[in-house]
């Protein structure tokens, strides 16, 4: 299976706590958001670390993808740095984590006609 990670932007600690909550409550199996305080490799890998153990996904296989993000992104690295340090203490780094065929399936449902 592959995976992907990708930084998506910056959000007030509650407003992606309350996010967190909706998503438990929907028990989807496609993307995994994570928030961290630092948008270093580190903290990405802290806040990972419950998410391939809860999805049943190989942990070797989603820390290289992210670590694959880090080395071949350096440039979107340090933009998304640079806007948290803007945002100030009460805000995250917000990143999602999927497995392509979930996150492929789940953008296709996003454009059929119901």
């Amino acid at each position: 299976m592959d995976y992907t990670f990708e930084l998506l932007g910056i959000s007030p600690i509650l407003a992606f706590f309350n996010h967190q909550q909706e998503q438990q409550a929907k028990q989807q199996d496609g993307a995994a958001y994570v928030g961290a305080y630092q948008c270093t490799l580190d903290a990405f890998l802290d806040s990972l670390e419950p998410v391939p153990r809860h999805r049943g996904w190989p942990m070797d296989a989603v820390v290289d993808t992210v670590i694959q993000f880090w080395v071949n992104n350096a440039e979107q690295v340090r933009h998304w740095r640079s806007r948290l340090d803007d945002a100030g203490a009460q805000s995250l780094v917000v990143a999602r984590v999927a497995d392509v065929t979930s996150l492929r399936s789940e953008f296709e449902s996003l454009l059929r006609d119901d």
